[in-house]
Order: structure tokens, then C-alpha cells, then sequence
């Protein structure tokens, strides 16, 4: 696992590489080889172990993405901002099989720290919604249950969102 620094870094090498590649006259490896930077670079916007952590959590294999997340030992320098909200946010799904107020804590975390889509920001304050509602908050998960139903513009979880209602009549 790279510092995210390491890897623009690296990067920057492979670029100067080639260069000289070009200047050689070697035109189809300076492309090959630019490319392979573009790869460097993609990988400090989108954090490899973060796509494979998701990948195993599309296929419900939840002790395969926290394998893989516990590849990132130090997230705030190994990450940048938004993937280190994707970091808690993928740690509070997994801790919240075992531990509600370990994974509270990474829910707030992450949507301190921002994420990308309005969908996933709308899980995470549901998710948080269901952790308020099983401690008896039911002011704040009757807030949090709204503003995740006011996030999902495309109705992904509406069904979610309907029976967390539901239940919190019952409190």
C-alpha cells in the first residue's frame, strides 16, 4: 500500500520515462508507457483496495471486503478526502453486523468527511436512522429517515425508507 503522495510520485517517473521514450523515437512505447501512468493516477483518485473492498461487498462476501479493507492501515495518508468518507462508510457496513455504535461512528464519520453520490449519502443517514431507532432516539431517527428519503431522487430506497416509517410508528 502506497502513500498517496508515492503514487503521483511514481507516476511522475514513469511520465519522465517516457519522454525519453519519445525522444528516442520510440513512439508506440512512450504511449504504452504513458498509459501505465495514467494507471498511477487513477489509483490515487480511486484507491484500489476500496474497488475490490466494494467488488466483494456487490457479491455479499462481507469477509472478503474487510480483507481488503484492512489492507489500508492509515487511511487519512493513504487516502485522499472523498475515498477516506468511502473508507468509514464501507467500515461502518461491516461493523454494523456486530457493533451499532462502532459503526454510528463511522457513519458520521463518513458523511463528515463527504461522499460522491447522493445515494450513498442517503444509505448512510439511513443507516444511522436505523442505529437511533433500535437506541430509542426517535426524534433523530425520524430527522435522519427524512433527509435520506429527500437525498434518494431515484427511488432506490424507497422500500427502505417505507418500512423504517413503519417501524418507528411502533415505537
Amino acid at each position: 500500500m502506497f502513500n498517496k503522495y508515492i503514487k503521483l510520485v511514481i507516476a511522475a517517473g514513469i511520465l519522465v520515462w517516457a519522454i525519453f521514450q519519445f525522444a528516442d523515437g520510440n513512439i508506440m512505447n512512450g504511449i504504452s508507457i504513458v498509459l501505465l501512468a495514467g494507471i498511477f493516477v487513477l489509483f490515487y483518485f480511486k484507491n484500489e483496495f476500496i474497488l475490490l473492498a466494494f467488488l466483494q461487498l456487490r457479491k455479499q462476501n462481507f469477509a472478503g471486503a474487510s480483507k481488503w479493507l484492512s489492507y489500508i492501515k492509515n487511511p487519512s495518508s493513504a487516502l485522499i478526502k472523498k475515498q477516506e468518507g468511502y473508507y468509514n462508510f464501507l467500515q461502518g457496513i461491516m461493523v454494523s453486523q456486530t457493533n451499532l455504535t462502532q459503526a454510528e461512528k463511522f457513519f458520521k464519520k463518513a458523511l463528515s468527511l463527504g461522499l460522491n453520490m447522493k445515494h450513498d449519502e442517503a444509505m448512510a443517514k439511513l443507516q444511522l436512522g436505523g442505529i437511533a431507532m433500535s437506541k430509542r432516539r426517535k426524534r433523530e431517527a425520524t430527522m435522519l429517515i427524512n433527509e435520506a428519503k429527500k437525498l434518494d431522487s431515484q427511488g432506490v430506497l424507497t422500500d427502505q425508507i417505507k418500512m423504517m416509517k413503519d417501524q418507528l410508528k411502533k415505537i
